[in-house]
């Protein structure tokens, strides 16, 4: 249960000030407070710190109460919260695996209502006094399983949010949404009584084919990430849709963001101009590698590709792209004797379909990270090893 007096002022005054202080010497002063145990103010400033950068909002706002740092790790962040909200519009929203409720948050200034099912009753509990704070006020909250409560009150939503965790007895085993709670696949029917619009965050690891298996009315994917690294898959569906499904890749960063969207079939049809590197290399973002759209951003751009299993592309011209761009200063044949006569100490090293790892490569040449020059060690076309030198624009 909650305990009241962790929104006491002098506990979180004390919460405020040790956010940098070293926790284990913390734990070993042992601060003395009758109503709170050592552990219990620890995890509050432990959860507190993480939430600086990933969710400002609640950092920011007065006598929050915070979860586990587990619940804080597995939540979406702010920015990727706001980003689903602009998926979803209409008066109503359910989400059947409410958690920590960052996404309600941004749902609800979307949607009329709100409704937020957790089945563990303490964190449904804390959310609801978080949001009193927020002074969000168009969110319900049920202490119970989602699927049953849907099952139960027979209620029509606009739409329905999911995001499953995978089981604990799923460790190690390839990722499928039949191994997470809640079973997507197998409540799909219901769901769709109680709604005819769902979307569906999954983590990175779930594979678009496999994914595709297992749902059905797929109508978008969006492949989002932050900062050039992927950090949620979301699917959309609409019920009785049977045409192509739209994969749309986003790339969240500071001052803007990159965005590719493509139809699977024109993947699947689509075919790459090869060629050895000219003026210019680009190296898709991390979401349209995720994607998979390796032959089509060839075909989109007009640029070409150094080999089928190489996903990096290369022109004469400059263009804009989704991804990082770079000016190419010259191509060294893999050899440690033209390595050593190009007299390079400290670079930053890319790996691209090639057989050594990027750590392997620094022992071996000795060279240190860091610096304006850029190393891709790579395969081209006709199969030959080479490191690509260029410097980033």
């Amino acid at each position: 249960m909650l305990n009241a007096a962790i929104l006491n002022t002098t506990i979180q005054n004390f919460i405020d000030k040790n956010l940098d202080t070293n926790l284990v010497n913390l734990a070993l002063k042992k601060p003395s407070f009758p109503d709170i145990q050592t552990e219990e103010l620890l995890s509050q400033i432990e959860a507190k710190k993480r939430c600086k950068n990933k969710l400002p909002t609640w950092f920011n706002t007065k006598a929050i109460y915070y979860p586990t740092k587990l619940n804080i790790e597995q939540t979406s962040s702010e920015i990727t919260a706001e980003y689903k909200s602009g998926l979803i519009s209409g008066g109503s929203l359910i989400d059947i695996t409410g958690g920590f409720g960052v996404d309600c948050f941004y749902f609800a200034k979307k949607v009329e209502a709100v409704t937020h099912c957790e089945i563990d009753e303490p964190l449904s509990k804390l959310v609801s006094h978080n949001f009193e704070q927020l002074e969000v006020s168009n969110i319900t909250f049920f202490s119970q399983n989602g699927i049953d409560y849907l099952k139960k009150s027979g209620q029509q939503f606009d739409w329905i949010f999911i995001d499953p965790s995978r089981r604990h007895d799923s460790k190690g085993r390839v990722f499928f949404l039949r191994d997470c709670l809640p079973n997507v696949p197998e409540h799909l029917k219901t769901l769709f009584e109680h709604s005819n619009h769902i979307l569906i965050k999954t983590a990175p690891l779930l594979d678009l084919t496999a994914g595709l298996t297992e749902l059905e009315s797929v109508k978008q994917i969006h492949v989002v990430s932050v900062n050039n690294e992927v950090k949620e898959l979301l699917w959309v569906l609409e019920k009785g849709y049977q045409n192509g499904v739209e994969v749309v890749t986003i790339n969240l960063k500071k001052d803007d963001t990159e965005s590719f969207s493509f139809l699977l079939e024109e993947e699947k049809y689509a075919s790459a101009i090869y060629n050895a590197p000219q003026k210019y290399l680009y190296e898709p973002n991390a979401s349209i590698l995720k994607a998979g759209a390796f032959q089509l951003i060839s075909e989109k751009y007009k640029i070409s590709k150094l080999d089928k299993h190489t996903h990096l592309y290369t022109s004469e011209k400059l263009i804009e792209f989704p991804g990082r761009r770079f000016e190419i200063e010259k191509v060294i044949p893999y050899t440690k004797k033209d390595l050593k006569k190009a007299v390079i100490k400290k670079a930053n090293i890319t790996t691209r379909n090639f057989p050594e790892s990027v750590k392997e490569l620094r022992q071996k040449f000795k060279i240190s990270d860091g610096g304006d020059i850029y190393l891709f060690f790579t395969t081209d076309y006709e199969g030959k090893k080479m490191i690509i030198v260029c410097r980033k624009f």
